[in-house]
C-alpha cells in the first residue's frame, strides 16, 4: 500500500497503541476522533484485510465470539510515519447537517424546524463533549483538537441559530 488512504492511516494510529479487534477499533475511532474524521464498521472491516495484504497488521489472537485481534507490523508502522508526514492535502468536510438543509426546501416547515432543533440539540452536546475534552487534554495536540471540536460545534450552532424560525 504505497498510499495510505485517510481510513486506513487512522486504523493504522489505533493500532499503534496497541492490538485491538475490528469491533474495538470501530470504538477506539468514534472515542478519539470521532468529532472530526468518522470511521464505520464496514469500512474498518473491509480496511482490515487490505492492510494484512499488504503486510501493514498481522493477525493476532482470536477473541471470544471469534473476535480477531489485528497488530500493526513493522512496516505498518513504517507507513504510518510516512503518511503522518505527507502532504496532508485538502480537508473534506463530510456534513449530513449541511446536506440536509441545502436540500431543505423540499421538506414541510415542520419538518425543516424538527431539522434545526435536532440539529441544535446534537451540536450542543457536542460542544459539552469539547469543552470536556478540553479540560482533560493531557498534551497540547489533544487540547488543540478539542478546541478545534469546540469551534466546529460553535460554527455548527451559529449556522443553525442563523436560520429563520417559521
Amino acid at each position: 500500500m504505497s498510499d495510505l488512504n485517510a481510513t486506513a492511516a487512522a486504523l493504522l494510529g489505533l493500532l499503534h497503541d496497541g492490538p485491538a479487534t475490528g469491533g474495538q477499533l470501530v470504538a477506539g475511532a468514534e472515542e478519539r476522533f470521532g468529532a472530526f474524521f468518522s470511521v464505520t464498521r464496514s469500512q474498518v472491516y473491509r480496511e482490515l484485510p487490505a492492510l494484512a495484504k499488504e503486510g501493514l497488521v498481522r493477525l493476532g489472537k482470536q477473541g471470544p465470539r471469534s473476535s480477531q485481534q489485528y497488530v500493526i507490523t513493522a512496516a505498518g508502522k513504517k507507513a504510518f510515519k510516512a503518511w503522518l508526514s505527507s502532504d496532508a492535502g485538502p480537508d473534506h468536510l463530510r456534513s449530513p447537517l449541511i446536506l440536509r438543509l441545502v436540500h431543505a426546501g423540499t421538506l414541510t416547515a415542520k419538518q425543516r424546524a424538527s431539522l434545526v432543533e435536532q440539529a441544535r440539540g446534537a451540536y450542543a452536546e457536542d460542544l459539552d463533549a469539547a469543552k470536556a475534552a478540553i479540560k482533560a487534554a493531557e498534551d497540547p495536540y489533544a487540547k488543540a483538537v478539542a478546541e478545534f471540536g469546540q469551534a466546529h460545534a460553535k460554527a455548527a450552532l451559529k449556522l443553525v441559530d442563523a436560520i429563520p424560525q417559521a
